[in-house]
């Protein structure tokens, strides 16, 4: 079943992806597809998808619909409390594979980035009085988590971007491009259970555990930043080079600028602000705030998944 949606309109600090909006936009043709074979049946199982793109003023979601099979006996949306559009599955017979497909046609504007951002500083001493709670505030976003926790050695990797008194954007843009420069992109070389101070020792990852380095070092000084999980352009505006991460589901950060600016999206991984070639799908504190699928299921064996994304611009 296909439903259209309505721009839900973005509360001020709300959404990654802040700035002026520009009268440039992309028009997508999206497709997410994943796949378990289990090694036995599985007579039960509880999952929660998170692959709905997010819909509000800079991202329109124009229609949007999801299969599962098996179908579920039991299927219903929720909000979870970080503001992510979840799916909650329950299967509740015997099944050897759970295939989920999600297809969707979605316009993203280009925003161009603030100009002019405060001083990391006055970011920094502005957290102690910060008493909002809404779902995406930016205190949920300042404390380490398990996969982002730092040490010495790694705040001070981060302070040379951190000048005194350069602005909070300047500075973020130079923390992610020297990560960009200093680290190997490799798929394969990291795990999703891999942490920022072991992807910082091993030196190559994947675009998560480029997020949770730079997640982990703007914490470490006392800076809100969350993680951001969505898809990228698979195929490159004529003349540029295609972005790494594309084909997968991908991920980046979003720097609290304040609020005036909000949240602004940058991707360590490419090295460049979250664009229009970026389409997001969910907001946390860590990878497995916004992992596509996870759940229990009751089973014996072993088990094989792919996810595989196709994001399309059309003429």
């Amino acid at each position: 079943m296909s439903t259209a949606r309505p721009p839900e309109g973005a509360h001020a600090g709300a959404r990654e992806g802040e700035g002026s909006r520009i009268d440039a936009s992309t028009l997508y043709d999206v497709r997410v597809a994943i796949n378990y074979r289990y090694g036995s049946r599985v007579p039960f199982a509880k999952h929660v998808l998170r692959i709905d793109p997010e819909n509000d003023a800079r991202q329109e979601v124009l229609e949007a619909s999801m299969v599962v099979e098996p179908a579920p006996s039991e299927r219903w949306p929720e909000i979870d409390q970080f503001g992510n559009r979840t799916v909650m599955l329950a299967l509740d017979s015997p099944h050897d594979r759970l295939e989920v497909r999600l297809g969707a046609r979605i316009r993203v504007h280009a925003i161009e980035p603030c100009a002019d951002s405060p001083a990391w500083e006055s970011i920094r001493d502005a957290v102690p009085a910060m008493t909002g709670l809404s779902a995406r505030a930016p205190a949920h976003f300042v404390f380490p988590c398990r996969m982002t926790i730092a040490d010495a050695d790694l705040v001070d990797y981060v302070m040379p971007s951190f000048a005194p008194g350069r602005p909070i954007l300047d500075a973020a843009a130079d923390l992610g491009r020297r990560i960009h420069a200093d680290f190997r992109y490799a798929p394969g070389s990291t795990t999703v259970s891999t942490t920022a101070l072991e992807f910082m020792r091993g030196r190559a990852g994947v675009c998560q555990d480029f997020a949770h380095l730079m997640i982990a070092g703007m914490r470490a000084i006392g800076l809100p930043i969350a993680y951001v999980s969505g898809l990228l352009r698979t195929v490159p505006p004529p003349g540029s080079a295609r972005l790494e991460g594309a084909d997968a589901m991908h991920a980046w950060v979003a720097v609290w600028g304040g609020p005036d600016i909000g949240w602004v999206g940058l991707d360590p991984t490419n090295a460049v602000f979250a664009s229009s070639d970026h389409i997001r799908i969910g907001m946390g504190r860590a990878y497995a705030d916004v992992a596509p699928i996870d759940g229990v299921i009751i089973a014996a064996g072993e088990h094989a998944n792919d996810v595989a994304v196709d994001v399309v611009p059309l003429a």
